[in-house]
């Protein structure tokens, strides 16, 4: 038997291998087959050993976290990709068909290529976001990848082999010269994929040279990883686990503070006693561990789930961050919950914990022009209407104004919201549009597509 910290993957080509497939029906094999063809899949070993209750499967929340299901794709999707495999098309044919459907998936929501990428000296860098003041998303090319695949995740692009679709950067020096150029700058956000599927020799060569620059604005240095629940063993027994603990303790020997910016989506996640060695072994080294989900149908959509889940994280250390609304990309049609429920399981989970729980803010969708969280429902001018506000905005102006959008009880994202009051439109939109034609505009300048 495989010693349980020795890691081993799963993807569609040895998936079937799993003995806990052996008492799930033939057509829940193939569904995983057709809709991992086109939305990324990857588990491992201690996904599938010690998170996925299998005598639940295949409805269980954590096999639906990783596992793809058939609704996951829109029927005609569905469909185009079955009919390729049940006649045996070729790998280019499936190739170009699993293409053209990832295209119909809004890849990049929010801006993430067309309005977020930064420019130095009039070059774009590739590899980097920097859509609100004072934060920096910077992707290492190494971390390009994850432990394990989120079925509902939004950077679903970044692991489907699409050269176009990927974004990536190697190019430190670079950061640090743009940090140096834009001294409102105060957080660094490394991400990806997960940024410690990477070794931490490969890390270091990332952080090090942030802290050995003279960079007084760069304040904060946050990772966003799923490593904690997909693979705790980064931590206690990976080769090189003491050293990446020392690194974190680094960040702030050098007076920098690390926020580990971990994602927890149940409560199952927090079950297992290597994943709580590890976020022991995590605070030891003075990094504070804030923790944020998406709010997902199938998953995690049950306010007694989220108290839950928010108080073993607070008795373990961690501080509850986020609840997310499921972004409108990939399968949002299968994961997304109306805002006004979105809302409701929100004010159910807060209301059943203590206030070091009540750190977490949601339920916020960052959507185009910024995260924008629903407040509530009222009544306002004899009018029924949903109260949002932003919590980060493209203009920091923006950020706390409340505004009022028409109830609709279905609406998922804020593009389907209208405002309230018989308004032409929110009070932010002429400056986004404005700012989408300059945006533009300095796109073509550039001849940068």
């Amino acid at each position: 038997m495989q010693e349980p910290h020795k890691y081993k993957a799963y993807s569609l080509s040895n998936f079937r291998s799993l003995p806990q497939m052996a008492a799930l029906p033939e057509e829940i094999k193939f569904d995983i087959e057709v809709v991992g063809r086109v939305l990324p899949f990857k588990a491992n070993n201690f996904v599938v050993d010690q998170l996925i209750d299998w005598e639940r499967a295949p409805d269980d929340p954590m096999f639906v976290l990783t596992f793809p299901q058939r609704d996951m794709l829109l029927p005609h999707h569905y469909e185009e990709m079955a009919a390729l495999l049940k006649r045996g098309a070729d790998s280019e044919e499936i190739k170009a068909a699993a293409t053209r459907i990832r295209l119909q998936l809004n890849p990049h929501p929010a801006g993430q290529t067309s309005h977020n990428i930064p420019t130095l000296e009039g070059e774009y860098l590739d590899g980097m976001q920097h859509k609100y003041r004072e934060t920096v998303l910077f992707f290492p090319s190494q971390g390009q990848t994850c432990h394990a695949y989120c079925s509902f995740c939004f950077r679903w692009p970044q692991f489907v082999g699409q050269t176009e679709l990927k974004f990536a950067s190697r190019e430190v020096d670079r950061l640090i010269a743009y940090l140096e150029a834009n001294p409102q700058v105060t957080d660094v956000l490394f991400t990806g994929g997960d940024p410690l599927i990477m070794s931490t020799r490969h890390l270091a060569q990332y952080i090090d040279p942030l802290l050995d620059a003279k960079l007084p604005n760069l304040r904060h240095i946050r990772i966003g990883t799923k490593a904690l629940s997909y693979w705790p063993y980064r931590f206690l027994r990976d080769d090189d686990a003491d050293d990446m603990l020392a690194l974190f303790r680094r960040v702030g020997e050098r007076g920098r503070h690390l926020a580990f910016m971990a994602h927890f989506n149940h409560p199952r996640e927090l079950a297992p006693q290597a994943v709580r060695e590890a976020i022991a072994r995590i605070r030891e080294t003075g990094a504070v561990i804030r923790t944020q989900s998406p709010l997902l149908r199938h998953i995690n959509d049950d306010p007694t789930l989220w108290a839950d889940m928010w108080n073993r994280q607070v008795d373990l250390g961690c501080i509850p961050y986020y609840m997310f609304v499921a972004r409108n990309t990939g399968a949002q049609h299968y994961f997304g919950v109306p805002l006004v429920r979105a809302w409701e399981i929100f004010r159910e989970a807060y209301q059943r914990v203590s206030g070091l729980c009540r750190t977490v803010r949601g339920p916020s969708m960052s959507a185009n022009p910024g995260k924008v969280q629903i407040l509530g429902t009222s009544e306002a001018m004899g009018e029924k209407v949903l109260q949002l506000r932003f919590i980060q905005g493209r203009n920091p102006d923006w950020v706390h104004r409340p505004f009022f959008a028409k109830y609709d009880e279905r609406a998922t994202w804020l593009n389907e919201l209208k405002p309230a009051f018989g308004e032409k439109q929110f009070f932010y939109e002429n400056e986004l549009e404005q700012f989408y034609r300059e945006n533009i505009e300095a796109v073509h300048d550039e001849d940068y597509e």
